[in-house]
């Protein structure tokens, strides 16, 4: 009998040590949340932070809703709110719990990713305009902030309601440009009524190859818009010259637009927050840019909490932090620097070989041997946000780009050996102050002042004669702008407007043996007034903007007058058509000397029009467009004709006959841009096609009409991108004709000691084909979030022609030099924020 009671007793120890190990069996509060999401029709709206750290007992089947939120709030000691009939608001004891929809004050349809932000808090809301936030007390004020719309601060009383209100915000005086087409491409892109293409970096997915958001590589996925070689400092819009396009910082006007000489942006994509693109149609209130426009943004919203990343990759390292300095200022500061002084990454090695093809750094002259080389690059850049009163705004913006390049020409002369350093600098430096008043809600007043500064220099020591060969270009420019807009009505709007802009360019060319040295700088003011009037139907589905602008160039005595115009036609729902038309000027324009000017690395130099032998660059732009969005589908094309007069040869990059000619002439572009895609929930498909006839007017040269050298019949893109939980996949396929180029008569390539061209540009290289995939995964670490991504640009490896010419070597024979793009390159990245 007792050893029936040991066994009984051993039994009970056991029995109640499982039930103890049961009940010590705990489930986070999210496994908790979850779960009764899954079991009842419920959803529950949170922060990571307050529910961290609590463990409960695991969801019991046998109870109700409202059974187990009285259990999970004895368990914790939260709050849990209900919202409407089947939303729960999850908050801490010492916050109260708000939520709400916000709308547009005119049409009251929701505005998605508005932030709304407390004290201590901030928010964004989702697609629906819906948004939750905990704030420490109900006395707190809350701020609501959405681009094109005027920042409201109101109490957070507001929104204590059970049944989430909506609160609704005035559209700013110039909201005239409102998104036509979402996820143009992807997520994160759309198209503006106006015509433009814009690609917002907050809500931006991924593109194929591209790990970062490198803000002219993502502007080349768009369709017309391409480089002729693969740089983003050589963007090409519709078969213009990347000189003719108006490249924009905060409406600071950029010189230099690329690092590593033009392989990536210059522009550091953490404090970029989007980027417009317009080929035709530009507002009144801009001038340059004949080809088109690239603008680049900040944020323009005052942040209230502390944001700090770092991420790197394999080509250079970045930290980004977003400061708040008060409820009412912040402070965003970004830098980044290459990795060449830390470590030599193959993806490093891949770039700087590309770079130097065919330059004196790659190879130099007989017995001269090249060492010592050191390249580097990096970048700063600054922005200050100060709201003054409800009524009052300040920013302030400055950047600084820099790439240098040095090496060492080694030679053995006379018996002993001898060594001299060559070098390239180029930089940049950017800085703006911007203020802006609303006088009313109807009136409103913006002042501008900038100053950007451009430089390129390069020593090039010719070690065999000993000579120093120095080059230097340089820009320096001012502008001041101030814009008046007045709502007339709801529909109505007037913008008039004046803008002073003087611009500097000098260059220098210095030999010190013989001693030879030429300097020439040269100055244009312009003088500009513009009015522009923008007016929209009352249900939005018609929208027109046009505008005149009126120019003075000073030092020729010279008006010009511009007129612009954009218009859109919304009908059945679904379809939409767009025309436009635009006449620009432009004053400053790059040439090439001589292919081996700057060592080759980048040759082109700024000038100015002197309004005779390089006259005033003039254009005029038209386009008609259809759209068509239905159901994930979507459906434009556009079709357009660009006239622009005004172009030296020496300003096409000509590598053949006309190579060392000086003239001027005109340039037409015909074409049309085509774009189909489809979204599914979770992933984006699209094909892109741009066909285009481009060709050269040049009166003094035979034959007059030559194709353009940036003339691509055909491009064509298909990409497709997965974005779900964290993960993004992109993958697509990139295919256009083979850049034109001119080659020596065959059997008869060199008469009387010069080489014999045939046509111009009546050859093409091989057909540009490239594959590129990307994979990125968004995690969390602690409190942080976190990024980690691979890409490969060119998988397969593809050889592809982007150039070549020819000389004549000592022995007199013809010797022919290409340069490639870039083959197979892999690079990865991560990324953490605070």
């Amino acid at each position: 009998m007792k050893e029936v009671n040991r066994y009984i007793l051993i039994i009970i120890i056991i029995f109640c040590g499982c039930l103890c190990n049961a009940q010590n069996e705990l489930v986070t509060l999210k496994e908790a949340i979850f779960t009764l999401e899954k079991q009842h029709a419920y959803t529950f709206n949170y922060s990571e932070k307050t529910i961290e750290g609590y463990k409960v007992s695991p969801i019991n089947n046998t109870l109700s809703f409202a059974e187990s939120i009285d259990s999970l709030r004895q368990q914790t000691s939260l709050s849990f709110t209900m919202q409407g009939t089947n939303l729960v608001l999850i908050s801490s004891p010492a916050s109260i719990a708000l939520c709400g929809y916000i709308v547009d004050s005119e049409t009251q349809n929701v505005i998605p990713f508005a932030t709304i932000q407390g004290k201590d808090s901030a928010t964004t809301a989702n697609e629906g305009g819906y948004f939750s936030l905990e704030l420490s007390s109900k006395n707190e004020l809350v701020t609501i902030r959405h681009l094109g719309y005027k920042t409201s601060t109101i109490s957070a009383t507001t929104f204590l309601s059970k049944d989430c209100p909506q609160y609704a915000i005035s559209p700013q005086t110039e909201q005239l440009n409102a998104v036509l087409l979402t996820s143009y491409l992807v997520q994160g892109i759309s198209k503006l009524n106006n015509g433009a293409l814009q690609i917002d970096f907050d809500k931006f997915t991924a593109l194929p190859g591209l790990i970062e958001t490198d803000v002219l590589q993502a502007a080349q996925a768009l369709p017309g818009v391409q480089s002729i070689n693969e740089t983003v400092s050589n963007i090409n819009i519709r078969g213009g010259t990347n000189d003719q396009n108006l490249v924009l910082w905060d409406d600071i006007k950029m010189y230099q637009t690329g690092h590593f000489f033009g392989l990536i942006s210059a522009f550091n994509p953490q404090i970029t927050q989007q980027v417009t693109i317009q080929k035709n149609g530009t507002a009144a209130s801009y001038t340059d840019g004949v080809s088109g426009s690239i603008k680049m943004e900040t944020e323009a919203i005052v942040n209230n909490t502390f944001k700090l990343n770092a991420g790197a990759n394999l080509i250079d390292i970045n930290v980004f932090a977003d400061i708040p300095l008060s409820n009412s200022s912040s402070l965003q500061v970004g830098g980044r620097k290459s990795l060449e002084d830390f470590v030599t990454t193959p993806t490093y090695e891949t770039y700087f070989t590309r770079i130097a093809q065919d330059t004196e750094v790659e190879s130099n002259m007989g017995p001269v041997v090249n060492t010592d080389r050191n390249f580097d690059f990096y970048d700063t850049s600054l922005r200050w946000l100060y709201e003054i009163s409800e009524s009052d705004r300040l920013r302030v913006n400055f950047l600084y780009i820099n790439n240098n390049l040095e090496f060492n020409e080694n030679a053995t002369i006379d018996g002993s050996l001898r060594s001299r350093q060559s070098s390239v600098d180029q930089n940049s430096l950017g800085a703006g102050v911007f203020y802006e008043k609303d006088w009313s809600p109807v009136l409103n007043t913006s002042f501008q002042i900038y100053e950007t500064d451009y430089t390129l220099r390069a020593i090039n020591a010719n070690i065999l004669d000993s000579q120093r060969f120095l080059q230097e270009n340089k820009v320096s420019e001012t502008g001041i702008k101030t814009i008046t807009k007045y709502k007339l009505t709801a529909q109505e709007t007037l913008q008039i407007g004046y803008e002073l802009i003087e611009t500097k360019v000098t260059n220098l060319d210095d030999v010190d043996v013989p001693l030879v040295r030429t300097l020439i700088s040269e100055v244009v003011r312009t003088h500009s007034g513009f009015a522009s009037y923008g007016a929209s139907s009352k249900n939005k589905n018609s929208l027109l903007s046009a505008g005149i602008r009126y120019n003075y160039l000073d030092k020729f005595k010279k008006s010009i007058l511009e007129p612009r115009l954009s218009f859109t036609q919304k009908f059945l729902d679904h379809f939409s058509v767009e025309l436009a038309g635009e006449f620009k000027h432009q004053i400053a324009s790059q040439v090439v000397n001589f292919q081996n000017d700057f060592l080759g690395i980048e040759k082109r130099r700024w000038q100015l029009s002197n309004d005779d032998s390089i006259p005033v660059l003039q254009s005029q732009q038209y386009s008609t467009g259809f759209n068509f969005s239905n159901r994930g589908w979507l459906f434009t094309t556009e079709l357009y004709y660009k006239y622009v007069d005004g172009i030296t040869s020496q300003a096409q990059g000509f590598q053949n006959q006309f190579e060392f000619v000086k003239t001027q002439g005109s340039y037409t572009s015909v074409g049309a841009d085509f774009l189909l895609r489809k979204k599914f929930d979770a992933v984006s498909m699209w094909l892109s096609y741009s066909l285009m006839n481009s060709e050269y007017t040049f009166e003094t040269l035979s034959p007059q009409a030559i194709p353009s050298n940036y003339n691509i019949p055909h491009n064509l893109t298909f990409g497709t991108t997965y974005a779900q939980n964290g993960l993004k996949i992109a993958a697509g396929i990139h295919w256009r004709s083979g850049n034109p180029t001119s080659i020596p008569v065959p059997g008869n390539e060199i008469v009387d000691g010069s080489i014999n061209y045939g046509l111009t540009n009546a050859e093409r290289f091989d057909d540009y084909f490239r594959v590129d995939g990307s994979i990125l995964y968004r995690f969390t670490i602690g409190n942080s979030e976190a990024q980690a991504g691979v890409s490969v640009w060119n998988i397969l490896n593809q050889t592809n022609t982007i150039s070549s010419f020819y000389r004549i070597n000592g022995q007199g024979d013809l010797v022919e030099n290409t340069q490639t793009a870039l083959g197979v390159t892999p690079n990865a990245s991560v990324r953490i924020t605070l």
